[in-house]
């Protein structure tokens, strides 16, 4: 069913269609938390090294395709707030198509750069041969998560927030049952984590595919629906482009980061990436409302109610601080625990590390949360250079940080770089948006007047 956000209270709209996210993200991330519980408890803890050192990446690329995927259906939400029919066929069209060229090209340029990063991030010699296998086939798999993001991303910009929910329930209850058949009973380690991820995530996408076709006939293309004129795939690269960008330019900030953490050693890297995965799972919330604000802001924008957007942000930045402090308090008081779920009887030292970055990441949630909020609805509403530009500063900030700080506090300097980046990503992003939408309003009762 779609979901017209031009009208009805934004916090009922904001909470119906914000949940199924969340519960959908939450089950995304059981994809990546379950190879790491598996691999942790049953393979071993250099292991579970190898899995971690590639997290970043996973996420440079994955960010990139998130990037692209989201970009790609702003305009498909425009069209729908516009209640443009054919342009909305138009839109998804020309988003498959580039979907297609972008998976080829992605695909190719990961597999072969993966060798020199897994070198370049100073990974330790006694699990760069698991983590080469296990990165290796998640990359030779990206056109499974190409395919479930784009699909996922057309279904939400129309509105529909709880179907990709429902295939990713039924696509992670695969992945772990196919987690425990390749690790326990066919003994495959990292091997057997990545092939379940990649035929899981597969899964979700071919059913989204389906279900679209079949559902809403609006998605059912022809032929000459294909027939786009090329200002279609200049608005979707315009901000998909930038969107991939900027994702991906976090993630090298994670990378240069994993870089400075793995010259530790096994112990802090198996720590680190379990606190990690922690942190993933708290923000799932945050990560909600964003793609939620830029679904709002996207409809909004295309019917041309501007001051909805405004009010609109003033409900949802008020639900993010909330639950940033909810987040910052289950980090503080309950992360140790959930580091124990990775790590099987974890010594003091690895809980120590683990501890000490959920504590300083706590302090700083609200600016991490105001980041997804600020750069979605700017993304919804068309901008897409400053959202891009928020995360070179977040990667200038994350890398200053993560190679100069160590040097003088040990690991505290690592646990201070995302910190640190959030606020340098988060500013500009708050200052961006009151001019834009400030300015939005101005012109459009400017042009009211002069009618």
């Amino acid at each position: 069913m779609t979901n017209d956000m031009t009208k009805g209270s934004p916090l009922r709209i904001f909470i119906l269609f914000s949940i199924p996210l969340l519960i959908g993200n939450i089950f995304q991330q059981l994809y990546s938390m379950v190879d790491t519980i598996i691999v942790g408890r049953f393979v071993g803890v250099d292991a579970l090294a190898a899995v971690g050192s590639t997290g970043s990446m996973f996420f440079l690329v994955n960010g990139m395709i998130l990037g692209l995927t989201s970009g790609f259906s702003v305009l498909v939400s425009q069209k729908f707030g516009a209640k443009d029919e054919e342009g909305l066929k138009k839109s998804v069209a020309s988003n498959i198509i580039l979907t297609i060229i972008s998976t080829i090209i992605i695909t190719v340029v990961a597999l072969v750069v993966k060798n020199p990063l897994l070198k370049l991030m100073n990974t330790p010699d006694n699990i760069f041969n698991d983590a080469n296998i296990y990165i290796t086939i998640i990359f030779a798999g990206i056109f499974t998560q190409t395919t479930y993001n784009m699909a996922a991303g057309i279904l939400r910009a129309i509105g529909d927030s709880k179907t990709p929910l429902y295939f990713l329930i039924i696509s992670s209850v695969i992945n772990i049952v196919l987690d425990l058949v390749f690790i326990i009973n066919f003994n495959m380690g990292v091997a057997g984590a990545a092939y379940a991820t990649n035929i899981a995530q597969g899964i979700s996408g071919i059913l989204c595919l389906v279900y679209s076709y079949k559902k809403f006939k609006v998605l059912r293309l022809k032929r000459e629906d294909f027939k786009v004129d090329k200002s279609y795939y200049t608005t979707h690269l315009k901000v998909g482009i930038p969107m991939g960008l900027q994702f991906s330019v976090t993630a090298v900030g994670v990378i240069i980061v994993q870089s400075a953490v793995n010259v530790f050693g096994s112990n802090i890297i198996a720590s680190y990436t379990a606190s990690s995965k922690v942190l993933q799972l708290v923000m799932q919330p945050l990560i909600s409302f964003g793609v939620t604000m830029a679904t709002y802001a996207g409809q909004n924008l295309g019917a041309k109610r501007f001051d909805r957007i405004r009010n609109g942000m003033s409900i949802m930045n008020k639900i993010s601080i909330i639950t940033s402090l909810i987040a910052g308090a289950i980090l503080v008081f309950f992360g140790k625990y959930f580091v124990m779920i990775f790590i099987e009887n974890p010594g003091d030292e690895i809980i120590r590390y683990a501890q000490d970055v959920l504590n300083y990441s706590a302090v700083f949630m609200i600016f991490l949360g105001f980041i997804f909020v600020y750069r979605n609805v700017l993304q919804g509403m068309g901008e897409s250079f400053v959202p891009m530009m928020a995360g070179v500063y977040e990667l200038v900030a994350r890398s200053i940080v993560a190679f100069t700080l160590p040097k003088y506090i040990g690991f505290t300097g690592i646990c201070l770089s995302d910190p640190i980046a959030w606020i340098a990503a988060a500013v500009p992003l708050m200052i961006t948006y009151r001019n834009r939408i400030n300015k939005i309003i101005d012109e459009d009762k400017e042009e009211g007047i002069a009618a």
